[in-house]
């Protein structure tokens, strides 16, 4: 997304999870760089890249993709499996600090094009008209990919992307 495009709401944020982004692997592409990701990184480490979801624009939801393509979590080296769950951790800190979000849904999916990441969803008040399961998530992202709120608009989620990475940095 040009950066022009970032004050441009839910249509910007519909513009890059759209086919401007589309590559072999879109997370290979992130991690190194040479895609860059609106919101930047949040966070960082020798096998893992963070940063804030546009696709589904919830304040705080982030992805924490691998630096190395691979997408089963049995493919994890012993390094890279022992570093992740801290990193987690880390973030869930993070979200509870800046957020004020009690609870967290994490996910991973082994059936995607896509290679090894992990959503780290934080669950807000306004997520409770959804239901209070897995089940809910879904239209909760949905709703927060259609609804043109101040909330769901670039300029916030970089605000609240900028405080995690500060956060995260202490």
């Amino acid at each position: 997304m040009a950066q022009d495009d970032l004050g441009k709401g839910a249509a910007g944020v519909k513009a890059l999870a759209g086919g401007s982004m589309a590559t072999n692997c879109l997370s290979c592409e992130i991690v190194s760089g040479r895609r860059p990701v609106p919101c930047g990184a949040v966070a960082e480490t020798e096998h893992f890249h963070c940063h804030q979801d546009v696709a589904y624009p919830v304040p705080g939801l982030i992805i924490v993709a691998a630096k190395r393509h691979f997408r089963l979590l049995t493919e994890m080296t012993v390094a890279e499996s022992a570093a992740l769950i801290p990193l987690l951790q880390r973030i869930r800190r993070a979200q509870a600090a800046v957020l004020g979000v009690e609870h967290a849904y994490f996910f991973y999916n082994e059936d995607t094009k896509h290679h090894f990441h992990v959503w780290v969803v934080p669950r807000y008040d306004w997520m409770r008209a959804f239901g209070k399961s897995i089940d809910s998530v879904r239209p909760a992202l949905l709703h927060a990919r259609k609804t043109d709120t101040p909330d769901f608009q670039p300029p916030n989620l970089e605000r609240v992307a900028s405080e995690l990475k500060r956060e995260l940095i202490r």
